[in-house]
Protein backbone atom coordinates (compact mmCIF):
# COMPACT_ATOMS: atom_id res chain seq x y z
CA UNK A 1 0.00 0.00 0.00
CA UNK A 2 1.45 3.39 -0.98
CA UNK A 3 2.35 5.92 1.70
CA UNK A 4 -0.19 8.42 0.30
CA UNK A 5 -3.04 5.91 0.55
CA UNK A 6 -2.01 4.97 4.08
CA UNK A 7 -1.89 8.61 5.11
CA UNK A 8 -5.38 9.43 3.79
CA UNK A 9 -6.85 6.25 5.24
CA UNK A 10 -5.28 7.10 8.59
CA UNK A 11 -6.60 10.65 8.36
CA UNK A 12 -10.16 9.51 7.60
CA UNK A 13 -10.12 6.84 10.33
CA UNK A 14 -8.77 9.22 12.95
CA UNK A 15 -11.26 11.92 12.06
CA UNK A 16 -14.21 9.55 12.33
CA UNK A 17 -13.05 7.73 15.46
CA UNK A 18 -11.87 10.78 17.37
CA UNK A 19 -14.90 12.90 16.51
CA UNK A 20 -17.25 10.06 17.42
CA UNK A 21 -15.60 9.31 20.76
CA UNK A 22 -15.00 12.90 21.87
CA UNK A 23 -18.48 14.14 20.95
CA UNK A 24 -20.07 11.08 22.57
CA UNK A 25 -17.92 11.54 25.68
CA UNK A 26 -18.99 15.18 25.98
CA UNK A 27 -22.65 14.13 26.09
CA UNK A 28 -21.88 11.21 28.43
CA UNK A 29 -20.03 13.56 30.78
CA UNK A 30 -23.03 15.86 31.06
CA UNK A 31 -25.27 12.92 31.99
CA UNK A 32 -23.05 10.42 33.83
CA UNK A 33 -20.37 12.58 35.44
CA UNK A 34 -16.67 13.32 34.95
CA UNK A 35 -15.20 9.86 35.57
CA UNK A 36 -17.30 7.99 33.01
CA UNK A 37 -16.79 10.74 30.44
CA UNK A 38 -13.05 10.67 31.09
CA UNK A 39 -12.85 6.89 30.65
CA UNK A 40 -14.63 7.19 27.30
CA UNK A 41 -12.46 10.03 26.01
CA UNK A 42 -9.20 8.31 27.04
CA UNK A 43 -9.89 5.18 25.03
CA UNK A 44 -7.00 4.79 22.54
CA UNK A 45 -9.03 6.01 19.56
CA UNK A 46 -6.21 8.13 18.15
CA UNK A 47 -3.10 6.35 19.40
CA UNK A 48 -4.07 2.82 18.35
CA UNK A 49 -5.19 3.65 14.77
CA UNK A 50 -2.00 5.67 14.36
CA UNK A 51 0.14 2.59 15.03
CA UNK A 52 -2.11 0.33 12.94
CA UNK A 53 -1.57 2.54 9.88
CA UNK A 54 2.12 2.91 10.65
CA UNK A 55 2.34 -0.89 10.67
CA UNK A 56 0.92 -1.00 7.14
CA UNK A 57 3.88 0.99 5.83
CA UNK A 58 6.78 0.22 8.23
CA UNK A 59 8.58 -2.71 9.81
CA UNK A 60 8.73 -3.90 13.42
CA UNK A 61 11.83 -1.86 14.25
CA UNK A 62 10.16 1.39 13.19
CA UNK A 63 7.05 0.54 15.24
CA UNK A 64 9.19 -0.32 18.27
CA UNK A 65 11.10 2.97 18.06
CA UNK A 66 7.88 4.95 17.58
CA UNK A 67 6.31 3.24 20.59
CA UNK A 68 9.27 4.27 22.75
CA UNK A 69 8.93 7.89 21.62
CA UNK A 70 5.17 7.76 22.11
CA UNK A 71 5.52 6.36 25.61
CA UNK A 72 7.93 9.11 26.57
CA UNK A 73 5.54 11.75 25.25
CA UNK A 74 2.67 10.14 27.10
CA UNK A 75 4.32 11.36 30.30
CA UNK A 76 4.45 14.87 28.81
CA UNK A 77 0.69 14.68 28.20
CA UNK A 78 0.16 14.26 31.93
CA UNK A 79 1.91 17.58 32.57
CA UNK A 80 -0.21 19.17 29.82
CA UNK A 81 -3.33 18.00 31.65
CA UNK A 82 -2.01 19.12 35.04
CA UNK A 83 -1.41 22.69 33.81
CA UNK A 84 -4.91 22.89 32.34
CA UNK A 85 -6.60 21.42 35.43
CA UNK A 86 -4.99 23.93 37.78
CA UNK A 87 -5.58 26.98 35.57
CA UNK A 88 -9.14 26.05 34.59
CA UNK A 89 -10.28 26.49 38.19
CA UNK A 90 -10.12 30.27 37.74
CA UNK A 91 -9.18 31.00 34.13
CA UNK A 92 -11.04 30.86 30.83
CA UNK A 93 -10.53 28.35 28.05
CA UNK A 94 -8.09 30.54 26.09
CA UNK A 95 -5.64 31.14 28.94
CA UNK A 96 -5.91 27.60 30.35
CA UNK A 97 -5.50 25.77 27.06
CA UNK A 98 -2.82 28.09 25.68
CA UNK A 99 -0.68 27.63 28.80
CA UNK A 100 -1.19 23.85 28.73
CA UNK A 101 -0.24 23.64 25.03
CA UNK A 102 2.79 25.87 25.62
CA UNK A 103 3.92 23.51 28.39
CA UNK A 104 3.38 20.49 26.12
CA UNK A 105 5.30 22.08 23.26
CA UNK A 106 8.22 23.12 25.50
CA UNK A 107 8.50 19.65 27.02
CA UNK A 108 8.09 18.00 23.61
CA UNK A 109 10.97 20.08 22.24
CA UNK A 110 13.11 19.14 25.23
CA UNK A 111 12.11 15.48 24.91
CA UNK A 112 13.56 15.34 21.40
CA UNK A 113 17.04 15.67 22.93
CA UNK A 114 16.48 12.81 25.37
CA UNK A 115 17.91 9.44 24.23
CA UNK A 116 14.69 7.58 25.00
CA UNK A 117 14.84 3.88 25.81
CA UNK A 118 11.97 1.67 26.90
CA UNK A 119 13.29 1.77 30.48
CA UNK A 120 13.47 5.57 30.58
CA UNK A 121 10.04 5.91 29.01
CA UNK A 122 8.42 3.53 31.50
CA UNK A 123 10.13 5.22 34.44
CA UNK A 124 8.97 8.65 33.22
CA UNK A 125 5.36 7.44 33.20
CA UNK A 126 5.70 5.72 36.58
CA UNK A 127 6.95 8.95 38.14
CA UNK A 128 4.84 11.58 36.36
CA UNK A 129 1.37 9.97 36.42
CA UNK A 130 1.17 9.17 40.15
CA UNK A 131 2.50 12.67 40.94
CA UNK A 132 -0.08 14.37 38.68
CA UNK A 133 -2.93 12.17 39.95
CA UNK A 134 -2.11 13.03 43.57
CA UNK A 135 -1.77 16.74 42.74
CA UNK A 136 -5.17 16.88 41.02
CA UNK A 137 -7.18 14.44 43.13
CA UNK A 138 -9.11 17.23 44.86
CA UNK A 139 -10.39 18.48 41.49
CA UNK A 140 -11.91 15.13 40.39
CA UNK A 141 -15.34 15.24 42.04
CA UNK A 142 -17.58 17.99 40.66
CA UNK A 143 -21.34 18.00 40.10
CA UNK A 144 -22.08 18.55 36.42
CA UNK A 145 -24.19 21.69 35.92
CA UNK A 146 -27.42 21.12 33.96
CA UNK A 147 -27.29 22.45 30.40
CA UNK A 148 -29.90 22.69 27.66
CA UNK A 149 -28.77 21.31 24.32
CA UNK A 150 -29.13 23.40 21.19
CA UNK A 151 -29.74 22.00 17.71
CA UNK A 152 -26.26 22.99 16.59
CA UNK A 153 -24.40 21.26 19.45
CA UNK A 154 -23.67 17.98 17.66
CA UNK A 155 -22.51 19.36 14.28
CA UNK A 156 -20.49 22.14 15.93
CA UNK A 157 -18.67 19.72 18.25
CA UNK A 158 -18.00 17.32 15.37
CA UNK A 159 -16.58 20.06 13.12
CA UNK A 160 -14.37 21.35 15.94
CA UNK A 161 -12.84 17.93 16.60
CA UNK A 162 -12.35 17.17 12.88
CA UNK A 163 -10.59 20.51 12.30
CA UNK A 164 -8.20 19.94 15.21
CA UNK A 165 -7.44 16.31 14.32
CA UNK A 166 -6.94 17.12 10.64
CA UNK A 167 -4.47 19.90 11.43
CA UNK A 168 -2.37 17.68 13.71
CA UNK A 169 -2.35 14.78 11.24
CA UNK A 170 -1.26 16.93 8.30
CA UNK A 171 1.64 18.22 10.38
CA UNK A 172 2.56 14.68 11.41
CA UNK A 173 2.99 13.64 7.78
CA UNK A 174 6.29 15.53 7.52
CA UNK A 175 8.15 14.13 10.55
CA UNK A 176 10.31 10.99 10.94
CA UNK A 177 10.19 7.79 13.15
CA UNK A 178 10.83 8.98 16.71
CA UNK A 179 8.95 12.23 16.11
CA UNK A 180 6.10 10.15 14.66
CA UNK A 181 5.71 8.56 18.06
CA UNK A 182 5.62 12.03 19.61
CA UNK A 183 2.87 13.24 17.29
CA UNK A 184 0.91 9.97 17.56
CA UNK A 185 0.28 10.56 21.25
CA UNK A 186 -0.47 14.28 21.02
CA UNK A 187 -3.52 14.64 23.30
CA UNK A 188 -5.99 15.35 20.50
CA UNK A 189 -8.99 13.83 22.28
CA UNK A 190 -8.16 15.63 25.53
CA UNK A 191 -7.66 18.98 23.79
CA UNK A 192 -10.93 18.57 21.90
CA UNK A 193 -12.72 17.72 25.13
CA UNK A 194 -11.37 20.88 26.78
CA UNK A 195 -12.53 23.02 23.85
CA UNK A 196 -16.01 21.50 23.91
CA UNK A 197 -16.69 21.26 27.65
CA UNK A 198 -14.99 24.34 29.13
CA UNK A 199 -17.23 26.95 27.46
CA UNK A 200 -20.29 24.77 28.03
CA UNK A 201 -20.05 23.54 31.64
CA UNK A 202 -17.33 25.79 33.05
CA UNK A 203 -13.67 25.42 34.00
CA UNK A 204 -13.93 23.39 37.25
CA UNK A 205 -16.33 20.83 35.75
CA UNK A 206 -14.26 20.51 32.57
CA UNK A 207 -11.10 20.19 34.67
CA UNK A 208 -12.75 17.38 36.66
CA UNK A 209 -13.13 15.37 33.46
CA UNK A 210 -9.48 15.95 32.55
CA UNK A 211 -8.34 15.09 36.09
CA UNK A 212 -10.18 11.76 35.92
CA UNK A 213 -8.70 11.31 32.45
CA UNK A 214 -5.23 10.99 33.98
CA UNK A 215 -6.21 7.50 35.15
CA UNK A 216 -7.24 6.50 31.63
CA UNK A 217 -4.20 8.01 29.92
CA UNK A 218 -1.95 6.02 32.24
CA UNK A 219 -3.54 2.95 30.66
CA UNK A 220 -2.63 4.25 27.19
CA UNK A 221 0.97 4.37 28.39
CA UNK A 222 0.72 0.77 29.55
CA UNK A 223 -0.58 -0.17 26.11
CA UNK A 224 2.39 1.52 24.40
CA UNK A 225 4.78 -0.29 26.73
CA UNK A 226 3.08 -3.58 25.83
CA UNK A 227 3.43 -2.73 22.13
CA UNK A 228 7.14 -2.01 22.43
CA UNK A 229 7.92 -5.09 24.53
CA UNK A 230 5.91 -7.51 22.40
CA UNK A 231 6.40 -6.33 18.81
CA UNK A 232 9.81 -7.93 18.28
CA UNK A 233 9.13 -11.38 19.77
CA UNK A 234 5.45 -11.68 18.79
CA UNK A 235 5.14 -9.67 15.58
CA UNK A 236 2.93 -6.78 14.52
CA UNK A 237 -0.58 -8.22 14.78
CA UNK A 238 -0.34 -9.68 18.32
CA UNK A 239 1.46 -6.60 19.63
CA UNK A 240 -1.12 -4.25 18.12
CA UNK A 241 -3.80 -6.38 19.73
CA UNK A 242 -2.12 -5.93 23.11
CA UNK A 243 -1.77 -2.18 22.52
CA UNK A 244 -5.58 -2.02 22.28
CA UNK A 245 -6.48 -4.65 24.86
CA UNK A 246 -4.36 -3.23 27.69
CA UNK A 247 -5.83 0.32 27.85
CA UNK A 248 -9.40 -0.87 27.23
CA UNK A 249 -9.07 -3.44 30.04
CA UNK A 250 -7.48 -0.77 32.27
CA UNK A 251 -10.40 1.64 31.78
CA UNK A 252 -12.88 -1.17 32.37
CA UNK A 253 -11.12 -2.07 35.62
CA UNK A 254 -11.23 1.57 36.78
CA UNK A 255 -14.97 1.69 36.02
CA UNK A 256 -15.61 -1.54 37.94
CA UNK A 257 -13.63 -0.27 40.95
CA UNK A 258 -15.54 3.02 40.86
CA UNK A 259 -18.86 1.18 40.59
CA UNK A 260 -18.03 -1.07 43.54
CA UNK A 261 -16.85 1.92 45.57
CA UNK A 262 -20.10 3.78 44.82
CA UNK A 263 -22.17 0.77 45.91
CA UNK A 264 -20.22 0.50 49.16
CA UNK A 265 -20.73 4.22 49.88
CA UNK A 266 -24.49 3.95 49.24
CA UNK A 267 -24.73 0.81 51.37
CA UNK A 268 -22.82 2.46 54.23
CA UNK A 269 -25.11 5.48 54.16
CA UNK A 270 -28.21 3.28 54.21
CA UNK A 271 -26.90 1.26 57.15
CA UNK A 272 -26.23 4.46 59.09
CA UNK A 273 -29.86 5.48 58.70
CA UNK A 274 -31.13 2.20 60.18
CA UNK A 275 -32.19 2.32 63.85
Amino acid sequence: MSSDVVFWLALAAKLVLTAGIVVSASFVTERAGPLIGALVVTLPVTVWPAYVFLALDHDKIFIADSAVGGLGMNAVSAVFMLVYIVLAQRRGIAASLFAALAAWLALAMAARFVPWTITRSILANLVVYPACIVATRRFCDVIMPPKRREWYDLPLRTLLVCALVGTVLVISNVVGPMATGFVAVFPISTTSTMLILHPRIGGPASAAVIANGLFGLAGVGAGLAALRLSVMPLGLLPSLGLALLVPVSWNLMIWLVHKRRSHLIIRTRLLRRLP
